[in-house]
């Protein structure tokens, strides 16, 4: 699995999460289980719907500027 949650979008997944199962709680409803859905995603990452059409919400690493190469 490649990584294509970004870090704004994890803190919009875990708001969210919170609020459809808050929901949930509130109105007595098993559907509130559907919050966990965006908190997953969150936590590992990665979103399955996003790879089937093609987002990416993570930033690519930025190459060094100035020619240099890190030796390992």
């Amino acid at each position: 699995m490649v990584r294509n949650v970004g870090s704004a979008d994890k803190v919009v997944r875990y708001i969210l999460g919170l609020i459809i199962i808050a929901l949930g709680v509130y109105y007595k409803s098993w559907w509130g289980l559907i919050g966990l859905v965006p908190i997953v995603t969150a936590l590992v990452n990665f979103c399955p719907l996003y790879s089937i059409i093609g987002v990416r919400t993570v930033r690519k690493k930025s190459e060094p500027t100035d020619g240099s190469t890190h030796a390992a």
